[in-house]
């Protein structure tokens, strides 16, 4: 019988930010994907109803790649750490796509890129959720993880934010390749390749990976890993779930649903509800102001990370996430009611704390509940909770777009509010002990 301990040295407020100053090159390709794929689909001529189906590469890679790179991060010792292997050999396939993506000549090209970065970008995340796992001391997790959650919301803010400031610095808004894709965006994702690696340099040259005791050293190098023993593995977590983890398994359905269905439509969603009376270029003028609203929203995230996890630790991580979760619906169902460019941003606001929260609070539930020598492959499990509803969103979506959504992205927007309600619903029935978990180790 293991029991999760807490013994290990708390962390300078510094320390805790050079340990995960990784996630802002990590979360800046994140948001050039959501910020950018549906248009470049789009720019390449690829049908709205279709753009779900184009988003498949994230929630697949993820399902496929996460519990497994979880689970070999656990059982993996080198004279450069259990962990950090996966951060540099993942930012360096993501900075190689994000060099290559804005260069698609055709649909297919850059859908491929995608499944490549995708699968990269995963190599390095949950890897690096279960690194802060490592260092903290449980009394850290809210301040560590909501750091996280603080530098989601920087590297997002700048990757949204990016076209829009290489058009005031003078930039032709309209310029493009000869394959219609904006030089803005071009521009953007080459500064991303850039950000991307050298983030996760500065993390490996300035934090190291808590030393491996003797005995652990010992069963690491007894272990043998083959496809065998690491599906094994994962088969007996889940067998052995904690029960908190199962209990956040609806919450994050509705939540992820929603964000990934916000993500696919709110560019297509702008373009008829703030420049629905613009024949002329108003999908670039809506992909602009989804870029700055994105922007907006997420660094309403890194501003309010540190607030909430001030929150967390009084009122609690479940309460402070069904707040976030609650508002944040409630704001996008009134955001497509909003016809002005301006006034759109105020229900935003709500969505960049549940930004925060969301890639927050449910690491600070998950953490308390998970044995510490699993802590990766539970933080690769959990990640299931995010690309299966991601991968539901890509193939139930068409299905009932055009009839139930009347092929209207504003009713999309609409109904990932009411998913966002549902959501925060959820939350009430996390009730699983959170505290001190005994499990059996294989």
């Amino acid at each position: 019988m293991n029991q999760i301990i807490s013994g290990k040295a708390r962390l300078s407020f510094w320390q805790i930010i050079n340990m995960n100053f990784g996630f802002l090159g990590l979360q800046y390709s994140f948001g050039l994907q959501q910020a950018n794929m549906s248009p470049i689909y789009s720019y390449l001529g690829a049908k709205e109803s279709a753009l779900p189906y184009l988003w498949l590469a994230g929630p697949i890679t993820g399902l496929i790649l996460q519990p497994i790179i979880g689970a070999m991060s656990d059982s993996t010792y080198t004279r450069w750490g259990r962990r950090k292997p996966y951060f540099l050999i993942g930012a360096i396939f993501c900075s190689l796509c994000l060099f290559i993506m804005p260069h698609s000549s055709s649909v297919w090209m850059a859908a491929s890129i995608l499944w490549i970065l995708d699968a990269a970008n995963n190599i390095t995340q949950e890897p690096y959720r279960a690194f802060a796992s490592d260092k903290l001391d449980e009394s850290q997790h809210p301040i560590g993880f909501l750091t996280q959650s603080a530098f989601t919301g920087l590297g997002q803010t700048l990757s949204y934010l990016t076209p829009t400031l290489l058009i005031l610095i003078g930039v032709n808004k309209y310029a493009e390749n000869s394959h219609h894709i904006p030089i803005t965006t071009i521009i953007a994702f080459m500064i991303g390749a850039v950000i991307s690696i050298s983030s996760i340099i500065w993390t490996l040259y300035t934090t190291k990976e808590n030393p491996l005791s003797v005995e652990e050293i010992a069963v690491i190098k007894q272990k043998k890993i083959s496809i065998k023993s690491v599906f094994t593995e994962i088969f007996y977590a889940l067998k052995n779930m904690p029960l908190a983890m199962k209990q956040m398994a609806p919450m994050m359905f509705f939540s992820w649903y929603a964000m990934f269905t916000y993500w696919i439509y709110i560019a297509n969603c702008l373009s008829h509800s703030v420049y629905g009376a613009y024949p002329v270029n108003n999908f670039r003028l809506a992909d602009l102001l989804a870029g700055q609203i994105g922007a907006f929203y997420n660094f309403i995230a890194f501003l309010s990370a540190f607030l909430l996890a001030f929150l967390a630790r009084k009122w609690g991580s479940k309460t402070v996430h069904f707040i976030c979760l609650l508002l944040a619906g409630l704001g996008l169902i009134a955001l497509p009611l909003i016809h002005s460019a301006t006034l759109v941003f105020i229900p935003v606001v709500f969505l960049g704390f549940c930004w925060a929260s969301m890639m927050g609070n449910p690491y600070v539930i998950l953490a308390k509940s998970i044995p510490a020598n699993k802590a990766g492959i539970y933080m690769g499990i959990f990640n299931l909770f995010i690309v299966i509803p991601m991968l539901l969103q890509n193939l139930t979506m068409p299905l009932f777009y055009h009839s139930w959504l009347a092929d209207s992205p504003t009713n999309a927007i609409q109904l990932a509010g009411i998913f966002l309600c549902l959501g925060s619903i959820c939350t009430f029935f996390v009730k699983g002990r959170s505290k001190t978990i005994k499990l059996m180790i294989p």
